[in-house]
Formats: structure tokens, C-alpha cells, sequence
């Protein structure tokens, strides 16, 4: 659904001629939209942390948009996996 409505929201922007759009304000629209049709018992949240990861896969789906979001140079990219186990709410401190 995230990504569906994140390449819907970035044609629009380039369907009305921006020629650089931020990814993270796409992420707040779907957050928007969304929002707008959670029930009580809904627990869907959307981490906006994720938008230059949406940005650079629309880029490589869609090369002729290539520059249409400004990202940073991935420097994790270069190097290898921790191979770390994910944390957990227990790894935290309560505060």
C-alpha cells in the first residue's frame, strides 16, 4: 500500500512539472491519507526514516526520473552487514 500510494503521490508532483520533490514530504501525505482512514483499532504507522530508501527505489524503477529526489551518498551501502540481531523494546531502557 506504502509504495502504491508513494508512486502515485510522486507522478502527481511530476505531472505538475516539480522538478525536484522531497520524499519525506510524499511520506507525510500517505501519513495524511491514511490517517484519514484509521479506525480506533488501527496500529499502521508510517516511519518517515524510510523515504530516501523509497526515493532511491522510484529512481531506479523509473530512470527517466532519476533526479527528481535529492539524496545523500549512502555510505552504508559500501559496507558490509552487521549481522546483528534486530532490536527489541526489552534492548531499551524505560524512561
Amino acid at each position: 500500500m506504502v509504495w502504491v500510494l508513494f508512486q502515485e503521490f510522486t507522478f502527481n508532483r511530476i505531472h505538475i512539472k516539480c522538478e525536484h520533490y522531497s520524499a519525506r514530504a510524499i511520506f507525510h501525505r500517505i501519513r495524511w491519507e491514511t490517517d484519514q482512514a484509521k479506525t480506533a483499532n488501527d496500529e499502521f504507522k508510517l516511519n518517515d526514516h524510510y523515504s530516501p530508501f523509497y526515493a532511491r527505489a522510484f529512481m531506479n524503477k523509473y530512470p527517466v526520473h532519476d533526479e527528481f529526489f535529492r539524496t545523500r551518498k549512502q555510505i552504508s551501502k559500501d559496507k558490509p552487514a552487521t549481522n546483528l540481531p534486530p532490536l527489541g523494546p526489552e534492548d531499551f531502557e524505560e524512561t
